[in-house]
């Protein structure tokens, strides 16, 4: 379990480090892909809760209304749970459309949130970070699945 735990905090690390303006929108979503990560391969284990507690992390690393990015990663969470078994059916490529998908629900749930307390993007733009977790998604999962192997968590 601090296996576990420690690569949510570097994931919120991940999430926090400071990128240059040019860049920002195609920040990766680390802490959701390393969420949904643990919940395909660990179900028993990571799940809803989870997901709600990292969530609220992020309300706090982030200054954004407090339970906003906890409720789209308990979403996401819960959808991974529901789909485990066919992602991890799925080849690298698959597998990566369908975590742009959570992703991307996780980012419209947030910005539907920031709609109601009148916060809201132009454009949708504010999806590029589920292009790039998309992208970025086959080498993350073989990383994850070598430190899972490493450490031998079950």
């Amino acid at each position: 379990m601090p296996i576990i735990l420690f690569t949510f905090v570097f994931a919120l690390l991940l999430a926090a480090m400071p990128l240059p303006d040019s860049i920002l929108w195609f920040q990766p979503e680390w802490a959701t892909m390393v969420l949904i990560y643990w919940c395909i391969a660990l179900p028993h284990r990571i799940g809803v809760l989870a997901g709600f507690f990292l969530g609220l992390c992020m309300d706090l690393l982030d200054g954004s209304l407090l339970g906003q990015n906890a409720l789209s990663m308990s979403v996401v969470a819960y959808l991974s749970l529901l789909l485990f078994q066919r992602l991890r059916n799925y080849g690298a490529w698959q597998q990566a459309m369908m975590v742009g998908i959570l992703i991307g629900i996780s980012l419209m749930i947030s910005q539907w949130v920031q709609n109601l307390t009148s916060v809201s993007a132009d454009t949708v733009a504010f999806l590029l970070p589920a292009v790039a977790s998309t992208l970025l998604w086959p080498w993350f999962f073989i990383a994850m699945r070598t430190i899972r192997r490493r450490f031998q968590i079950k």
